[in-house]
């Protein structure tokens, strides 16, 4: 089963990556980084196929996605 790791310091909640996700996973959160941003975190992992689209298009690279 895949999993989504998100890198909570790193992320600024641009939501390229909920954007660009086929099944959905990810969404805004509701806790702050020390950065003062809302972070994305997977709201569904057991939907996630490993396509690896959302961290493909962090630009940030907070995102990594292991099969």
């Amino acid at each position: 089963m895949p999993k989504v790791e998100i890198q909570e310091e790193r992320c600024k909640s641009c939501s390229l990556c909920i954007e660009i996700c086929p099944k959905k996973v990810l969404r805004i959160g509701k806790k702050v980084n020390a950065k003062g941003y809302y972070f994305v975190e997977a709201a569904k992992p057991e939907q996630c196929i490993g396509c690896a689209l959302c961290g493909t298009m962090c630009p940030d690279v907070a995102i990594h996605v292991y099969k």
